[in-house]
């Protein structure tokens, strides 16, 4: 599977508050949530972000509260791919519960830069940056995690094999 778009471009420590704000908390809508994601970092990024674009940041993206408010928000305003130094550990097991993509590749985020267009493979973790032509490896998510996100995370991939 395979992933194109644009680059949003974030620093270090960027946590669940600032993902989606605990003021608009009030329902677990994935429409609502994404409204208001990354609204107190990016005031433009609600009006900016196309499907299919792909967020990178520094280290330990997606610290702070447990919720999984915030992968939801991610996903929900068309985010295929977050590409990150590292992550909060909750978050990222937050994310592959609910289907969206996540790679941790310091040098990548080293050499990526805000609105660059980028293609990642999952199945060999390879990211090229179309804007430069440079490539770099993350590593490629196990088979098992590739069926949860194909199945739209956790929820979808238990049903499928209940359906089997």
């Amino acid at each position: 599977m395979k992933v194109s778009g644009k680059v949003f471009k974030y620093g270090d420590n960027i946590d669940t508050d600032v993902i989606i704000p605990a003021r608009h908390l009030t329902s677990a809508d994935p429409e609502h949530l994404k409204a208001h994601c990354m609204e107190d970092l990016d005031v433009t990024f609600r009006d900016r972000v196309k499907a299919g674009d792909i967020i990178v940041a520094g280290k330990n993206f997606g610290c702070g509260s447990s919720r999984e408010h915030a992968p939801v928000a991610i996903k929900a305003s068309g985010i295929s791919l977050v590409i990150a130094n590292d992550f909060a550990r909750i978050f990222y097991r937050n994310s592959i519960n609910v289907g969206l993509p996540i790679l941790e590749c310091p040098e990548a985020v080293g050499n990526i830069s805000e609105g660059d267009e980028l293609e990642a493979d999952f199945d060999t973790g390879v990211i090229t940056d179309k804007t430069t032509g440079k490539s770099f490896c993350a590593k490629a998510f196990p088979e098992f995690i590739k069926n949860i996100m194909e199945q739209g995370g956790l929820v979808g991939y238990t049903e499928s094999k209940v359906r089997d």
